[in-house]
Parts: C-alpha cells; structure tokens; sequence
C-alpha cells in the first residue's frame, strides 16, 4: 500500500472516530458547553447567576460574631424568610474577610444568606444559580438524583474529558492530514 492511500485510510479512520464520537455525545457537549458559557459570564450577570458579594461593616475579624451565632442567624432566616421546608443543611461557609461578610451557602436549595461578619445583619439572600450550573456541567446533578456517591460524575468527567482529547487529536487531524497529503503530492 502507498503511502498516500496509507495518509487516507488514517484519515478515513480518524473522520469516523471524530464523527461518531460527536454524534454518540452531543447531548452531553451540548449541556456542558452552554453550562460552561454561562458560568464564564456569571460575575457579570448583574447578579443573576451568582448573588453579587455584600460589604459588612469590618474588615476586623476580632469585631465578628462567633461563627455558631452567624450559622443561627443564617439558619433562622432561610427558613423564616424563605421557605421553613427547606433544609438548613450547610454546604459550605464562605468567609469574606476583606468585604467583612460570611456567605452561608446551604446543601439543596442553591440559597445563600450574606451576613455582615460583626453584626449578624442579613445582606442578602439569593439564589445561587451557579451551583446549579456547576452540577450540571460536571455531572453531580445526576449522581444526586441517583444517589450514587460521586461514582456518575467520575465515569461522566472521564468519558467527557478522553472525548475532548478524542476530538482534538482527530479534529486537528482532519485539518493537517490533507494538507500533509497535499504538500507530499507536489514533490
């Protein structure tokens, strides 16, 4: 065989790895490309995909509140200020020194209570969309429905991730092959 009917067999080869791989994933690039798009943009999204960061009145972590009376406070007003059905699990807490806020970030309802770090006083309470979109875009929203312990997300994340390997080798491939072939019959 030649060595230009060997370049079009690799290329013939590498066409269909790049098209089915594309045509078997589609649906998961889909969601992971316009998660990503929108969780790029989320800090300039006027605070709609992530509250905007609230300014308490110290930055002087001696002059806050213990973080127990904070996690009271939070607590109390998730569930009298949004819904008492809610859990008041954490997720986690987010202590923002220099604006002199803690973000209170709870488990199943992608709230966040903002407090002033010294008085307590709520700042805000939004909806963290963005969390929302994290768990799409890495596949936990479906180890959280089945309950699975993070197993879904580790094969979705590797399948994803050697997919995007797969497209690039192939798709970088597809452009240089013929050009290679190209350049070899003019000599």
């Amino acid at each position: 065989m030649g060595k230009r009917k060997k370049q079009a067999k690799v290329l013939r080869i590498f066409r269909k790895v790049h098209r089915t791989t594309g045509a078997l994933l589609f649906i998961f690039f889909f969601f992971i490309s316009v998660s990503g798009l929108l969780l790029g943009w989320k800090k300039n999204s006027n605070g709609y995909i992530i509250p905007k960061t609230q300014k308490g009145t110290t930055t002087d972590l001696k002059k806050w509140l213990p973080v127990d009376s904070l996690h009271t406070i939070a607590c109390n007003t998730l569930h009298n200020d949004v819904s008492a059905d809610l859990s008041a699990e954490i997720d986690r807490i987010d202590m923002r020194k220099e604006k002199g806020s803690v973000k209170f970030v709870f488990v199943d309802s992608y709230y966040e209570i903002q407090l002033d770090g010294a008085t307590g006083e709520v700042l805000s309470i939004g909806k963290r969309r963005s969390d929302f979109l994290e768990n799409i875009h890495d596949g936990s929203i479906v180890d959280d429905f089945l309950g699975t312990d993070g197993y879904v997300k580790l094969v979705y994340s590797s399948v994803m991730g050697v997919s995007l390997l797969i497209f690039t080798i192939t798709g970088f491939w597809l452009w240089y092959g013929p050009k290679r072939m190209r350049k070899a019959s003019k000599e």
